[in-house]
């Protein structure tokens, strides 16, 4: 069996370069011949990754945070190319939902055997349409709300590091963020209203842990629509941590529901997130289609 590797060299302050040589000693043990095409950018990935999957490899393996599971889940999306991944970044969302070694060699190691005996399983994927009429695959959860926003001044800013940037991002963010009014189609039916956030979740969290939609499955064949109404500011503060749990649920200004396609229009200019990569701008109209990704380990 043969594998294309891809590390991102940035991941987890660069410990994707330190546990390269481990992961490929820990496949090429599992029987699995290890092509390493490891890129210096994102973009290089990207066509690595395309060029992998066009040229009929048995594996793609990416090692790195969710950004290079995006990557992955884009070139291997719809084919028959089955997917690796390897957890070295910081949040691992797409890693932690699907029960996947924490660990980058015994992740390596599940890969391995999975692929040699033939060990994939199926999840389902979201695809998305922007504005922009880029379409896009999606592993995990599309933000188009306050946490978008965040998301897009977090990119803007050149320090800190990590999370802090994120959380920095927050703290200015939060003074001055106003709830669009949105038009959201959830299958047939319409809604109109304001709210401080619109998330369509394929998988069950994202952003480092935040169980978003805690009930959100990848292997069910629906979308789950969260929704957060308006809430005072003090009130969103005591609540929103809640979602690290997954507790948020009951919380009133909160609700899901469940479709197999979604529309959203939103009345200002925000880009939609997903697996914590910029996507293109509103509206979207996301779609599930189930069994899109075999998935190893």
């Amino acid at each position: 069996m043969r594998a294309v590797l891809l590390v991102n060299p940035t991941a987890g302050k660069g410990s994707g370069l330190r546990w390269r040589e481990a992961i490929t000693t820990a496949l090429a043990e599992s029987g699995v011949e290890v092509e390493d095409r490891t890129a210096d950018t994102p973009e290089g990935s990207t066509r690595a990754a395309r060029d992998a999957v066009a040229e009929g490899v048995d594996a793609l393996v990416v090692a790195g945070g969710d950004g290079m599971v995006h990557i992955g889940v884009n070139a291997c999306g719809g084919t028959d190319v089955p997917l690796a991944i390897i957890p070295t970044g910081t949040g691992n969302d797409n890693a932690s939902a699907h029960g996947l070694p924490h660990h980058p060699v015994t992740a390596a190691r599940a890969a391995g055997r999975a692929l040699v005996h033939g060990d994939c399983r199926s999840v389902d994927l979201a695809r998305v349409c922007c504005a922009d009429f880029s379409e896009h695959w999606y592993l995990s959860v599309l933000s188009l709300g306050f946490d978008a926003v965040v998301n897009e001044r977090a990119n803007r800013l050149r320090w800190p590091k990590g999370r802090a940037r994120y959380n920095l991002a927050v703290a200015r963010e939060l003074p001055v963020f106003k709830p669009p009014l949105y038009k959201v189609w959830i299958d047939d039916e319409q809604l109109d209203l304001r709210a401080m956030l619109v998330s369509v979740a394929n998988g069950r969290q994202y952003g480092g842990g935040m169980l978003i939609a805690p009930d959100a499955r990848t292997d069910d064949g629906l979308l789950d629509v969260v929704i957060l109404r308006p809430a005072p500011l003090p009130e969103f503060i005591q609540v929103f941590p809640r979602v690290f749990k997954g507790s948020h649920v009951t919380y009133p200004r909160f609700s899901i529901r469940t479709a197999k396609s979604v529309r959203v229009e939103v009345d200002r200019s925000i880009n939609a997130y997903a697996d914590g990569e910029r996507l293109g701008p509103a509206p979207v109209t996301v779609g599930v289609v189930p069994g899109a990704l075999r998935l190893l380990g």
